[in-house]
Order: C-alpha cells, then sequence, then structure tokens
C-alpha cells in the first residue's frame, strides 16, 4: 500500500516509520521545506534516537520519503494520515488552523485523483471535529461525497515521547473511528501485522478515547502528587505508600509516582481542551479543573523543601538540572521548569540551569538566565539543586560535582535518584514525598 503521512512532525514520523516497517511505501509531506530536507537526510526535527536509526534505515532503503509536494502524495497513495499538530490556545481551547489547513489540502488534492481513498486523521481533536469541521471542508474542496468517494477515520496515537518507535510497533490497543465500514475495514487492514487489541468505533469516540486516556493519565499524576504532598508533612516516605497502593489491580503501579507535575505536547493541552469543550456544552468539570490548580502549584513544592532547608533564597545560588519536560527528550512544551525557575526568580534566588539536550531549545523561552555546559558546572558554587527532569547521567553524580557546592542540598524533583547515594557523597538528600523526619 502507499501511504501519505501529512505532517512531519513527532506523530507524523513515528507513524511513517511504522508503517515503512511494515512493509509499506511512505511519503511523509510537509509544507516546511528546511524540515522535509532533514529527514531525507535520516534526521529527525526532535532528539529521539531509536527512531531516527530507523528512519534512517528506511530512507536508504527507499522505502520511505519526505516531500513538500502534498497533492501529488495524496493522488499517489491509497491511505492519507492526517498528523499535524492542534496546539493550545490561551483559553485552553485547541488551534485546529493547522488541521483544517491540512483538510484543505487533501480535499484539493482529491479533487484530481482517481478511485477511492481512506483520509485519516491521527491529529488529536476533541469529539465533533471531524465529522463537523474536517469531513465538510474535505467534501467542500474535494467536490466529492464522504463514504462514497473517499473514506473517513479518526485514528488517535497513543504515543509516549522517548519511546515513540515501541508504542508504535507494540501499541496497547488500535482505536478505529470510522462513519463506514469499508472506510475502517481498510485502516485495520493495514494494522493487521501489529499485535494488540482493535477497537472499532464512531469518529466521536474514537477522539473522545484519546482524551479519556491522557485525562486518567493526568488523574493518576495529580493523585500521586497530592498523596506524596501529604506524606511529606506527615514525615512519611511516600514511595512505599504509593507502591503498595499501586500493587492493586484496580489502581495499578504505572504513572503513580510523584513530582513537579506534568508538562510535554500531550497530557496538559488534552485536559485544557477537554475542560473547554465540556464548557462550550454547559458542563464545568471541577475534576479537571483540580486537575490543572494542582499541577500549576506543584513546582512550588520543590522550591518550598528548598526554603525549609535553605532559608530565605534571596541572593543564593539555586542550580536547575534538567529544562524538558522530561529525561530522554529536547521537548520543552509545558515543562514544569519554567515555573520552577520563575518561582525561584520570584524569591530573589541566582538560577543556573543545565539539559543535556533542550538547552537551545529552553534558551527561546527564558533567555536571560544563566546556563552551564555541564551539570558539574551548574552545581559548582550553588547553595542548593532542584532536580527537574529524569535524565540517567544525573544519576551519575556523586562526591566529585556535590563538592563544588556551596550548602550540599539536593531537591530530587522526579524522586529516580538514590538517596543513600546521594548522602554518601556528602550532600542533603530531598525528595519530593519525602519528609525530612522519614527514616
Amino acid at each position: 500500500m502507499r501511504i501519505c503521512v501529512i505532517g512531519a512532525g513527532y506523530v507524523g514520523l513515528a507513524t511513517g516509520v511504522m508503517f515503512g516497517k511494515l512493509g509499506h511505501k511512505v511519503v511523509c509531506a510537509d509544507i516546511d521545506a528546511r524540515r522535509v530536507n532533514a529527514v531525507n537526510w535520516g534526521e529527525l526535527p526532535f532528539y529521539e534516537p531509536p527512531l531516527e536509526k530507523e528512519l534512517r534505515r528506511l530512507i536508504r532503503n527507499g522505502a520511505m520519503r519526505a516531500t513538500d509536494d502534498v497533492a501529488s502524495s495524496v493522488r499517489d497513495s491509497g491511505v492519507v494520515f492526517i498528523c499535524v499538530q492542534t496546539p493550545s490556545l490561551r483559553s485552553g481551547r485547541i488551534d485546529v488552523g493547522p488541521v483544517k489547513a491540512a483538510a484543505v489540502a487533501v480535499g484539493k488534492a482529491l479533487r484530481g485523483s482517481r478511485g477511492y481513498k481512506v483520509v485519516v486523521v491521527k491529529s488529536t481533536v476533541v469529539p465533533s471535529t471531524t465529522d463537523s469541521v474536517l469531513k465538510p471542508i474535505l467534501e467542500r474542496h474535494s467536490q466529492k461525497k464522504s463514504s462514497r468517494d473517499f473514506g473517513l477515520c479518526m485514528n488517535p496515537e497513543f504515543l509516549q515521547e522517548g519511546s515513540a518507535l515501541k508504542d508504535s510497533m507494540e501499541p496497547s490497543r488500535i482505536v478505529v473511528g470510522s462513519e463506514d465500514r469499508r472506510a475502517g475495514r481498510l485502516l485495520l487492514s493495514l494494522y493487521k501485522p501489529v499485535n494488540a487489541p482493535m477497537i472499532s468505533t464512531d469518529l466521536r469516540s474514537a477522539e473522545m478515547i484519546k482524551y479519556a486516556s491522557n485525562v486518567f493519565l493526568a488523574t493518576k499524576i495529580t493523585y500521586a502528587n497530592e498523596i506524596a504532598n501529604m506524606c511529606e508533612r506527615f514525615g512519611i516516605d511516600s514511595e512505599p505508600v504509593l507502591r503498595a497502593a499501586g500493587l492493586d489491580p484496580r489502581i495499578g503501579a504505572l504513572f503513580l509516582r510523584p513530582g513537579l507535575g506534568f508538562g510535554g505536547s500531550c497530557l496538559p493541552k488534552d485536559v485544557k481542551a477537554l475542560l473547554d469543550r465540556a464548557r462550550s456544552e454547559g458542563y464545568r468539570s471541577k475534576l479537571l479543573s483540580s486537575i490543572l490548580a494542582v499541577n500549576e502549584s506543584q513546582p512550588d513544592e520543590g522550591i518550598r523543601m528548598l526554603e525549609k532547608e535553605l532559608g530565605d533564597l534571596r541572593g543564593k545560588r539555586i542550580a536547575v538540572l534538567g529544562l524538558a519536560f522530561k529525561g530522554g527528550v529536547d521537548d520543552v512544551r509545558e515543562t514544569r521548569a519554567v515555573p520552577l525557575i520563575t518561582g525561584l526568580l520570584a524569591r530573589g534566588a541566582r538560577v543556573v540551569a543545565f539539559d543535556p539536550m533542550a538547552m537551545e531549545n529552553f534558551i527561546r523561552i527564558m533567555p536571560t538566565i544563566r546556563y552551564a555546559s555541564s551539570a558539574g558546572e551548574c552545581l559548582k558554587g550553588a547553595e542548593g539543586c532542584i532536580v527537574q527532569a529524569d535524565w540517567p547521567e544525573f544519576k551519575k553524580l556523586g562526591r566529585k560535582e556535590f563538592s563544588k557546592m556551596k550548602n550540599r542540598v539536593i531537591v530530587d524533583g522526579r524522586r529516580f535518584l538514590d538517596p543513600e547515594k546521594v548522602r554518601r557523597a556528602g550532600a542533603t538528600y530531598l525528595g519530593i514525598g519525602y519528609g525530612s523526619r522519614a527514616p
């Protein structure tokens, strides 16, 4: 099958690589010529080594290529995936401008094409977008009738940044929403080699499944943070508490780890978007509002712990390790490093920051703070340190690096360091949800 993927971003390239590995011919179409050229050289526009390695292999073997010619790519393909971004607006509503523009381009290309094609929306959009917004655009610009001349499906993605290739090839489930059986069956046939539960449903249910999944993950993280915050005040280590709770099969251990809050391109955006969509129907979700409120205030927990140990932070040099929203990626969208550093600056602290991969992206957001070229340099002369992202290399820090600090106080904002190792290195360990009086 010839497959066209509209959008050479994270979802688009992960989708293209997956179908390339399954033996299909894939062309990835994007209006950004520089991105197209980079992909054709086998280079990703983001940091994810396993995915980039496979992309290079597919490009080299001729199984995948990129182009800025959307029209011909659509006409030459049997299935077209729309994988463009839908970023948040200030209101929390998603910006459907990019996905509408993609639908216009696909519709115009369909007008000059022959044969039945399936158009698949993989971009995350709120319920009713595919049938009420995108379907009319496709029909108007193609001058063709959906279900008769082309099929329309909704196929949400469930990728985690840092493991896109694995998540694509070994998904927990595949959801296909369609308005007609022909389109749904054709799309499901593409996934036949993938060993995963297949769920067939209507368009709006498929859209909602994506939001229901991500909101639940955000809820679990928020629950873990709330329990951890209380444990810390009670002088209890939250780790065994949450571990024991997670062993209950009705709860589960995944995502049940406290930290400074969740970020990235999906969870914050999706919670805000669903909250806005519910309000548009006259429903005010107290749960979603609370999730966002807790997540917004959670970085203050790290600052509070530092103040409890160091006192007034005014004039003190504070190191922040990790600027991406999590370790292993260079994505700084909705990273908790922004409210964390903003809170430190508001208290008069002198902030110096470091991240192994996300520094260049973060400097665009906060260009005025100081940056270090290594974790060791970042710690030098610092009175305290907050570890914001769980990069593996931060686990290797020890006496050599901590000895350069003025006051050796480490706040583990992701609860992934070894407390005993930090203490043996001569530093004070404080973890989110780890009471200073805890054993």
